[in-house]
């Protein structure tokens, strides 16, 4: 329990520690670039940070939760592993060969592309 705490306080330090870096990165660039292109102003590390922040809720979205998460505390949403309980990647790691690429070609609908899937190389293996 006491390491899934440590771990959890090492994340978010971490995670604070990219923030502050990409903020300085924005500044950096903006104050390089922009000013010179644009002609607009310079920005100080609080409005490069703040310019951060806007970027994430316009372009990415303001909810936690999925990927993000799992990768910074090493788990799902469920709190299992971030693998655990994927029905679909469970039954394609129970698939032979034969059946993931029957399987591709039904799902895509690309049966109709002869050799796109390996069929040549299967053949030349079985004529043999």
């Amino acid at each position: 329990m006491r390491n899934t705490i440590k771990f959890r306080f090492a994340g978010l330090g971490i995670m604070l520690a990219t923030c502050a870096v990409f903020g300085v990165a924005v500044m950096l660039l903006w104050n390089a670039l922009i000013p010179q292109i644009f002609g607009l102003p310079q920005l100080n590390y609080l409005q490069a940070a703040g310019l951060l922040i806007l970027a994430r809720v316009l372009f990415g979205g303001i909810g936690g939760g999925g990927r993000g998460n799992a990768l910074l505390w090493g788990a799902g949403r469920d709190g299992h592993s971030f693998h655990h309980g994927n029905k679909l990647r469970e039954k394609w790691m129970n698939m032979s060969e034969d059946e993931r690429l029957e399987f591709i070609k039904r799902e895509r609908g690309f049966a109709h592309w002869r050799g796109f899937y390996g069929d040549e190389e299967k053949k030349d293996k079985q004529g043999e």
